[in-house]
């Protein structure tokens, strides 16, 4: 099974619904070991370099061929590079932004995917994305309150607060899209364990670089951010093990158009946590996202 076709067993929907909730409680949980201290290159760090060794520990255990071409090892560091970008930029979003507005923010990757298949490869964007290019901005502008109506601060006032979180949620999503085009067409034959590992270990060491530059770590200075930490890094190693390990049994790959609903898990989740709440009609908008990239997810190819 594919995530092309539209029905899923109980087993694997349940399991990609657990992913998406535990993919938005790291993003719920890292907002909160940032609001007691920790910084963003610190976390990126911890979370990549545990996920990497629990990663590279199942390589072995289960045998994954891992040998690399020279090629191969090449596109591996430049999509390393850019995973790095996309967690710190990603990261820095979540730190300014209500965590869900961050998350539909870099929902937009489809878009920016779309074009750098075009760019890179000259592969022309379908029709769907075309026609849900125009439904998804006009949900991420209600999301947003772009013009500050829900807010009542005015367009100034509103990008004033939220300007430099988007930027940075825009720039994970604009890097990860280059990234999956590169993953497609260059290092599809790697094993996603093994891509995974490599990914993870490398992202880890460069974010070490950028805690060198400023210093050292900065971590939590309250418990309630290191339970943060923990969790960020529990939810994040574990999901990623699940979906290299139990996804392929149940003939569902990690892709699925059901793991976009991390924005309205997270939305919950910061609500219920972190006392986050948006506009009525900022739900609205995160509700038009979620249906536009799933639509484009379910699309029969």
């Amino acid at each position: 099974m594919t995530s092309t076709k539209l029905v899923l067993n109980r087993a694997a929907f349940l399991t990609l619904l657990l992913l998406a909730c535990m993919f938005g409680a790291n993003h719920v949980a890292a907002r909160l070991a940032f609001n007691h201290g920790l910084d963003v290159a610190t976390a990126v760090a911890v979370r990549s370099l545990v996920t990497a060794g629990v990663v590279a520990a199942l390589v072995l255990l289960q045998g994954v061929p891992r040998a690399l071409d020279a090629r191969q090892h090449r596109y591996l560091l430049l999509i390393s590079t850019l995973v790095a970008i996309q967690s710190l930029s990603l990261y820095a979003a979540v730190a300014r932004l209500p965590v869900a507005l961050a998350l539909l923010a870099f929902n937009t990757y489809p878009l920016w995917t779309a074009g750098f298949a075009w760019l890179f490869y000259r592969r022309r964007p379908e029709r769907a994305v075309l026609i849900a290019m125009p439904v998804l901005l006009f949900g991420l502008a209600l999301a947003l309150d772009v013009f500050g109506a829900a807010s009542g601060l005015g367009a100034a006032g509103q990008w004033s607060r939220i300007g430099a979180g988007v930027a940075f949620a825009l720039t994970a999503a604009a890097v990860f899209g280059a990234a999956l085009v590169l993953t497609q067409h260059e290092v599809a034959a790697v094993d996603g364990r093994v891509r995974t590992a490599i990914t993870m270990a490398l992202v880890g060491l460069l974010a070490l670089v950028g805690v060198g530059l400023q210093g050292g770590f900065h971590l939590p200075q309250a418990a309630a951010g290191w339970w943060g930490l923990a969790l960020l890094t529990f939810f994040y190693g574990t999901a990623f093990t699940i979906m290299f390990t139990l996804l392929p049994k149940l003939g569902v790959v990690g892709s699925s158009p059901i793991m976009n609903v991390e924005p309205v898990a997270a939305l919950l989740l910061a609500w219920a946590l972190l006392d986050q709440v948006i506009a009525p009609v900022q739900v609205a908008g995160a509700l038009i996202v979620v249906g536009a990239v799933m639509a484009l997810g379910l699309r029969k190819k």
